[in-house]
């Protein structure tokens, strides 16, 4: 499969998004929150974002501390990990600040972790959104927002919310004319849609499969005859029977399916 980034519709989202962070009007309410099912494609879309503009990424682990996070930040950054926490909070204020005199976006990933201990860590990000009046972006699961709602003073500072979903079937199409070695005939890719559910995570594994068949095979473009019955996703999860059984039939009755 090719290395490439496919701009989906949880991108495209997700950069209409960043957009109205950066034109918004109280500077203070720099935060976006992205959530969303498992799969979807929040962490590998975020941290792309992250490391093509430069921002900040991080990822919370469960049991950080707002000193954990600040030695985790300063690592990052190289910046001197020692004294006590206010001269580490000066030193890595001035740190996040680029040549330009602008401050660097901060992305925390598996931010439900910040939560813990009344959100003692997203408060601490809180602080250096509010020194610096930067953006700051959340990665969590779908319950973070309800649970960052409790938090006045945080939910105040979320500018926008952007909630991935399932990937449609023109964003498998898209994803495979872009990465796959061979064309994936539209069946197909109804089928890898059908399969996993939209879940991003599991349509790049179908995908490999389905190449990895083409390529041993030397075909040039593969369809549903060159699948047969074999499951594309194996989900230990058992998720749901319809969801990784297999088509029963060829093509035509695949398409009328959906």
């Amino acid at each position: 499969m090719k290395k490439q980034f496919v701009k989906t519709s949880n991108f495209i989202a997700f950069q209409n998004a960043i957009r109205a962070v950066e034109s918004r009007g109280a500077a203070e309410a720099g935060m976006l929150l992205v959530t969303g099912e498992a799969g979807y494609g929040k962490s590998h879309t975020v941290g792309s974002w992250a490391e093509q503009t430069g921002a900040i990424y991080l990822r919370a682990n469960q049991d950080w501390t707002p000193h954990y996070f600040m030695t985790e930040l300063a690592k990052e950054l190289r910046v001197d990990t020692r004294g006590p926490g206010e001269k580490l909070f000066n030193r890595l204020v001035a740190a996040m600040v680029n040549p330009g005199g602008e401050p660097t976006p901060l992305v925390i990933d598996e931010a439900d972790h910040t939560l813990h201990h009344s959100a003692a860590v997203l408060e601490k990000i809180r602080d250096f959104s509010d020194r610096l009046e930067m953006m700051v972006i959340l990665v969590g699961m779908d319950q973070i927002q309800a649970k960052v709602s409790r938090h006045a003073q945080i939910s105040s500072r979320i500018a926008r919310v952007v909630s991935f979903g399932a990937a449609t079937l023109q964003d498998i199409s898209l994803t495979c004319d872009t990465l796959c070695e061979v064309k994936v005939e539209p069946a197909l890719v109804a089928e890898i849609l059908r399969q996993t559910g939209g879940r991003m995570r599991e349509v790049m594994n179908a995908i490999a499969q389905v190449e990895g068949i083409a390529l041993r095979n030397q075909i040039a473009s593969i369809g549903m005859d060159a699948i047969g019955n074999r499951p594309l996703v194996h989900d230990w999860r058992c998720r749901s029977k319809t969801a990784t059984k297999p088509a029963a039939s060829r093509a035509g009755q695949i398409q009328g399916g959906f």
